[in-house]
């Protein structure tokens, strides 16, 4: 009996979660709301407050300008050990966003994710952000929102991040 309550506790707080809903035919980003939708079809399936990157304003054009993406991208990849708990990877570069960099004679940058909160700290607590929009260019939510989204998501999914 033992045994079983200690295999349901531990399946209980795993962080993959399972999802038969309605499946997500794509997700939206509203920057200047700090929201983010995932809709099947016209449908809202759910909505998020998030985070976004250290200057959040406008479009991004080069590495390390702490922008978040601009434009219709999709997810290119599941990531199950994320530093930020679970990630999903943004498409980000697209072939217009590298000819703007290149003909600027910058990096574009990448590794644009939707991820989970701050890592932790080696104590197991999450890390404090002193600042709504603290990531470097990413889309940030919650640890336990992120893993809803993992479970909902799948690769190829389109992402419109709009201003």
């Amino acid at each position: 009996m033992m045994v079983l309550a200690g295999l349901t506790l531990t399946a209980c707080s795993s962080k993959f979660k399972t999802y038969s809903g309605a499946p997500v035919t794509s997700i939206q980003v509203h920057k200047a709301d700090r929201k983010m939708y995932l809709l099947n079809d016209d449908k809202v399936l759910m909505s998020y407050d998030i985070h976004l990157g250290g200057v959040p304003v406008g479009k991004k054009h080069f590495e390390g300008d702490g922008k978040t993406p601009e434009g219709v991208y999709y997810i290119s990849e599941k990531n199950p050990n994320s530093t930020y708990h679970l990630s999903l990877r943004v498409s980000y570069p697209n072939k217009e966003d590298r000819a703007y960099a290149a003909a600027a004679g910058k990096p574009p940058g990448g590794d644009i994710m939707i991820h989970g909160g701050p890592p932790r700290k080696a104590n197991g607590k999450p890390r404090a952000v002193s600042r709504e929009d603290w990531t470097a260019g990413c889309i940030a939510v919650t640890d336990r929102e992120i893993e809803k989204i993992f479970a909902m998501i799948k690769p190829g999914t389109p992402i419109i991040i709009l201003p």
